[in-house]
């Protein structure tokens, strides 16, 4: 083997280059010592010091080597189906290992977003300022792993999902810790933005390594866990940290603590436990391993030859998304309707509070609570997604061929209805705590919960199949859009149910559920039209 693929390089000794000849022209690939290895190469060519038919001479009688064959011959693979070293392959302990540390991560970001809005009044009384500047905090963090990924995606597409997370998880947890340790308002700030955006990176590497684990037959049941797992953090955090405010031994601070502390077992996680999945970093290190083992520089992967524009990655994360938001309809009314929906989880930090305490007279920590129902609405709504996922992939089967975008817009309806029917039920019982029982509002966080996931994800799932050659642009249009509302709305939602009251505040949020009703039953009937208009939509 060796021998055989010695035959087909070229060297020049006197730049001490290895070249390789494709199509008669020479690429010059690296400039490296050539010590044993030009000994190596030597032992098994045979020496011929003719001249070629150039009449041209290396010199000092010098052998010519043979040409160098199609690059192709020299790339690295998998070897074959059911390579145990393919992701797909791996055994069903190391899948779960894998996606619990990457889920692990996804909840220690979206957790530490969340929690630390418990503290808010403490954070008043101790920096003498309004609500509204204390709820800065929770913003600034949601502004920051909203602009991580913009970061983080490229990097990991050139050199992995493991040492992205690593990085990320770190300095997530130095951040957090940095927080609780702070000694004025605007460092606490400062470092909750940057806890935010270095710990972002889970956001946009989790769904990868997910994607990398499982073939797409089986991703309906195992890329749902990714949102589920998201909100798990954000609907969990308020309820964790209002028992950790709440008690004497530990207060405000410990938020950040407790943060910090999971963060601390995500990073270990993902140091010891969790094993690189990206397809074209494990072959690049497979194509390292044998250049070493071999000494015969020319295997190589693919994904060698890739780096990193940023001018592009500019173009095509920053510049491209603003403009879908202008010129494509589908885009923007879907991410308007994401955005209203995910806007609601980080609004009831505040309105939850101002029912279960404000109203019900309930304790901290214990007010919390009805984040539960909520929670348990996103499982419920998860359950329907993979219902609809696996029909879809059903059809895929049946058809030959990839059902229309449309069929995944059946979910968004159903989510906008529940949507609708628990802003209102929650804002009409919670309102009047003489007349109606608790569970009442509580059941309306329910069904809250799971419009917010049935909305969110199918109608990601929705651009993305209508734009599969523009799908990190489109995709980033409805992230930009879904997060100025979710940083925004803990701004303004107290002091809106305050004025309006809980049941006219929830009013006009429940109009707008109807308002937004339409879209996808809109987009059902004339998606088809809309993407024959648009020169990136599929057609």
């Amino acid at each position: 083997m060796i021998r055989n693929l010695t035959q087909t390089f070229t060297m020049s000794n006197s730049s001490n280059q290895f070249t390789y000849v494709d199509d008669n022209q020479e690429l010059s690939i690296a400039s490296i010592r050539t010590g044993d290895l030009e000994q190596g190469i030597y032992k098994h060519i045979k020496h011929d010091n003719k001249q070629d038919n150039t009449g041209l001479s290396s010199g000092k009688k010098k052998p010519y080597l043979p040409k160098f064959p199609d690059r192709s011959t020299f790339r690295v693979d998998f070897d074959g189906p059911k390579d145990p070293c393919h992701p797909y392959f791996y055994p069903l302990w190391r899948k779960i290992l894998c996606s619990f540390s990457a889920a692990l991560t996804t909840f220690s970001i979206t957790f530490g977003s969340t929690i630390f809005a418990q503290g808010s009044e403490n954070l008043m009384e101790i920096c003498n300022v309004s609500y509204t500047v204390a709820s800065l905090t929770t913003s600034l963090f949601v502004l920051g792993f909203a602009s991580g990924p913009i970061i983080f995606c490229p990097i990991s597409e050139l050199f992995g999902r493991k040492i992205v997370l690593i990085i990320s998880c770190f300095g997530y947890v130095c951040f957090t810790f940095a927080v609780a340790s702070g000694k004025d308002l605007q460092t606490i700030m400062l470092c909750r933005f940057f806890a935010g955006f270095v710990g972002g990176g889970p956001l946009a590497v989790a769904p990868g390594v997910l994607t990398d684990l499982f073939q797409p037959k089986d991703r309906p049941r195992t890329i749902t866990i990714f949102p589920m797992v998201f909100f798990s953090g954000s609907m969990l955090g308020p309820v964790v940290g209002g028992f950790v405010t709440r008690s004497k031994n530990l207060g405000w601070r410990w938020n950040s603590y407790v943060s910090g502390m999971i963060g601390s077992l995500a990073l270990l996680c993902t140091c010891f436990v969790l094993k690189e999945t990206h397809h074209p970093t494990l072959l690049t290190k497979k194509a390292q391993s044998l250049r070493k083992q071999t000494g015969i520089w020319g295997f190589y992967a693919t994904q060698e030859d890739i780096t990193i524009d940023w001018k592009a990655i500019a173009r095509e994360n920053v510049a491209k998304p603003m403009i879908f938001l202008i010129t494509e309809p589908i885009i923007l009314l879907l991410s308007i309707y994401n955005a209203f929906i995910y806007g609601m989880v980080y609004a009831f930090l505040s309105i939850i509070q101002m029912v279960f305490s404000g109203i019900y007279g309930w304790k901290a920590g214990v007010f919390q609570l009805p984040y539960l129902s909520m929670l348990l609405g996103v499982f419920v709504g998860g359950a329907i997604i993979v219902y609809f996922e696996l029909s879809y992939n059903h059809k895929s089967e049946t058809t030959k061929g990839s059902p229309i975008p449309e069929t995944k817009l059946p979910p968004i309806m159903i989510g906008g209805s529940t949507f609708v029917i628990g802003i209102f039920l929650f804002g009409w019982t919670g309102n009047y705590p003489n007349k109606t029982h608790w569970i009442l509002p509580v059941i309306g966080t329910f069904f809250i919960g799971n419009g917010i996931i049935l909305v969110y994800l199918p109608s990601i799932t929705y651009i993305i199949a209508c734009y599969p050659s523009v799908a990190a642009s489109a995709s980033a249009s409805n992230m930009y859009l879904r997060t100025t509302f979710a940083a925004s709305f803990p701004l303004f939602s107290r002091q809106m149910f305050g004025n309006l009251t809980i049941r006219w505040a929830s009013t006009m949020l429940g109009c707008v559920g109807i308002l937004l009703l339409p879209v996808p039953s809109l987009f059902y009937k004339f998606g088809a039209r809309a993407r024959g208009r648009s020169k990136y939509a599929k057609k």
